[in-house]
């Protein structure tokens, strides 16, 4: 597997394996994921796991996504940096982005990385 800093991805075409499809609850926390969550497989975060990523603009449960990555989620005090991917024509602001992923970002210090 390769270790590359998350923002290599901007602009990038990649492929999200979802973990956590639309509606899932997550198996420790308990809360649901409002939209589709999951990583680039073979690609490994700065943290040393597999690099994750929001699929942000899509509506439905999916298994795999491949679409462009827009923003890096950043964490100011955390290892675990985050893709943010949509589909093609689709753009969110840093506000919108950072209001839809605070289901899970509000236990951090989230920055938006273009």
């Amino acid at each position: 597997m390769t270790t590359l800093p998350a923002t290599d991805f901007l602009g990038a075409v990649v492929t999200v394996q979802v973990e956590r499809p639309m509606g899932s609850k997550h198996p420790q926390h308990g809360f649901t994921y409002p939209f589709n969550y999951g990583y680039v497989a073979g690609v490994l975060g700065l943290d040393g796991e597999e690099l994750d990523a929001y699929v942000l603009g899509v509506y439905e449960p999916l298994e795999r996504f491949r679409a462009e990555c827009i923003a890096v989620i950043h964490r100011l005090d955390d290892n675990d940096d985050k893709l943010v991917v949509v589909p093609p024509g689709k753009d969110f602001t840093d506000e919108q982005i950072l209001a839809l992923t605070d289901f899970q970002e509000r236990f951090f210090q989230p920055v938006v990385l273009r």
